[in-house]
């Protein structure tokens, strides 16, 4: 049965809130298809630890963190590296991002009520050179409530709309084919999937109980990535420049991220752009308490844990907790293994070890202060990380560092590491610390990091001797590849207009959101600087939605 609508939003994530929001306040109809349950709404943002990419702002000027446009855009190009002919529309849209993330964005989420935690993150640190790649001073900003607390304005903002009537969510429905008339996209069609009672992530059933056609003068495509589809992420793996595809990957995101609208809408024509760049985390590790299949965590390490390959080789710079992820990623898969480890002492977990996701945060979701303190002040690492390394499959805790190796080796299944290559190198590590200068690379990291305030406060534990037993625990901790996100996809404008083989706009069509590379076909490039996949979610998706409406 065909209905109608001004503008059909296929996706009911961030990207997709903040479009139909924006469509809605401009009086259009909009009909929102999601695949996935009621309990579903707001999609991969709801697991973030809500991130934000900001510069010059007042968080970041109270931390006497000296930022500025020309100072980030320095670092988004160093770090994007734009190389090839397609990047015309990604660069344009990148600059456009720096200059929202230093102008209109932070007062236009702070006017919907949305506050951030004063001390700012310093991610993705780079590679150690000014023009490279990485952040050159801290800029995350994390939202206060986490992945919920970015989404809480724009369900509200869609939620009134649906109260007006002046947006239709349809839940359950799954977008098949995008119809086009006279060369203009102009209505979707699709599946109507079994009712589903599952949790918020875990895998709903795919069995279909009807079919519908939706006619719209817009068709907008905010379907999400790839991350979870795993035969697609192998598919597009850049093996030329990362080396060979894990063989073993984690998730970081539910099993309804399959990347299935990427193909239905290059067949209406749309092309496809950057597609073997992507994002993926080397610091993963199994979820003790899984919620979808195969379901990992990122650890956010502080820069002191020491990094060694399944071998127990150490990894060299830059490769090093928190600074530079992909040249992690291409090192350890030239190694042969997908897997490597961080031996720490208790100390360090104490202080560094925080655990990516809303779920993993209690505390800052909760809003509430006492919970912070409770969970960060008190004794031991905050309880999420303490419940994994009592139960967390790939966390070992010794006493002394033969019982260490012993067991890494027996979780390997292999007798990999020579004790002795690992004790030497952490030995010679922990000479350097006697003295407050040193050739090595991470010990001058550490150092550099505190003398941030921000790190020196909660992030970066005091420089001390690994192997001393009043630091001690020893833990040594498994990392696996941890899939996350789709750097290119869908080319589109700075309006979010699809764009065809030959570079122009396909009437009717657009797309935001991780589904068109968050901006543009890729606005990150090769590499992300970190808290910018919400804020590209929320900038193209406002962009999208503005110009779908005629704004």
């Amino acid at each position: 049965m065909a209905d109608n609508a001004d503008a059909i939003v296929i996706g009911g994530g961030l990207a997709g809130l903040v479009a139909a929001a924006e469509l809605a306040d401009a009086g259009r109809r909009v009909v929102i298809l999601e695949q996935e349950g009621e309990n579903s709404l707001g999609g991969q943002a709801f697991w973030s630890l809500g991130g934000l990419f900001f510069v010059n702002s007042p968080e970041q000027r109270r931390m006497r963190i000296r930022d500025s446009r020309e100072l980030a855009l320095q670092d988004w190009r160093g770090s994007a590296q734009f190389d090839r002919e397609e990047d015309f529309w990604p660069r344009r849209v990148a600059k456009a991002y720096v200059e929202f993330a230093a102008g209109d964005m932070r007062p236009w989420l702070y006017e919907m009520g949305m506050r951030w935690f004063p001390v700012v993150g310093w991610a993705e640190r780079g590679g150690g050179m000014a023009h490279g790649h990485g952040n050159s001073v801290p800029r995350f900003h994390l939202t206060w409530g986490t992945g919920p607390g970015v989404l809480e304005p724009f369900i509200r903002r869609v939620s009134a709309h649906v109260d007006t009537g002046l947006i239709t969510l349809k839940f359950r429905h799954q977008a098949s084919h995008l119809i086009k008339t006279n060369g203009a996209v102009t209505g979707v069609s699709g599946e109507i999937l079994e009712p589903s009672t599952v949790e918020r992530g875990q895998r709903s059933g795919r069995g279909v109980v009807g079919t519908f056609e939706l006619n719209g003068g817009t068709v907008l495509v905010t379907s999400g990535g790839i991350g979870g589809n795993f035969d697609l992420v192998r598919r597009n793996w850049p093996k030329n420049r990362l080396g060979p595809a894990p063989k073993s990957m984690i998730a970081g995101v539910p099993h309804h991220v399959d990347g299935r609208m990427v193909g239905i809408t290059q067949e209406a024509g749309a092309r496809i752009i950057n597609a073997d760049r992507m994002w993926h985390y080397t610091e993963g590790v199994q979820n003790w308490s899984p919620i979808w299949p195969n379901h990992g965590i990122r650890i956010l390490p502080g820069p002191s844990s020491m990094w060694f390959d399944a071998r127990g080789r150490r990894l060299p710079a830059p490769c090093m907790p928190g600074f530079d992820t992909l040249s992690t990623l291409r090192h350890i898969l030239s190694t042969g293994y997908d897997y490597s480890w961080f031996v720490l002492t208790q100390a360090i977990i104490e202080k560094e070890f925080a655990l990516s996701g809303s779920e993993q945060n209690p505390d800052i979701t909760s809003k509430k202060w006492l919970n912070v303190l409770k969970s960060r002040r008190g004794k031991g690492a905050p309880p999420p990380v303490e419940a994994f390394k009592k139960h967390g499959a790939d966390f070992i805790v010794r006493d002394n560092l033969p019982s260490l190796v012993e067991a890494m080796n027996a979780l390997a299944g292999e007798k990999l590491i020579d004790f002795p290559r690992l004790e030497g190198q952490i030995e010679a590590r922990d000479r350097e610390i006697d003295n407050p200068f040193s050739k090595d690379a991470q010990i001058t990291a550490i150092r550099g990091a505190r003398t941030y305030l921000g790190d020196r406060l909660i992030r970066t534990a005091k420089p001390h001797r690994i192997l001393d037993p009043h630091n001690g625990p020893l833990i040594a901790v498994r990392l696996h590849i941890l899939t996350r996100k789709t750097l290119g996809g869908i080319h589109t404008n700075l309006n979010g207009e699809v764009l065809d083989a030959a570079g122009e706009p396909i009437s009717g069509l657009y797309a935001a959101g991780e589904v068109a590379g968050f901006g543009g076909g890729g606005y990150h490039g090769y590499n992300a600087l970190e808290g910018t996949f919400l804020g590209g979610c929320i900038f193209s998706g406002r962009n999208a939605g503005r110009h779908a409406a005629g704004r």
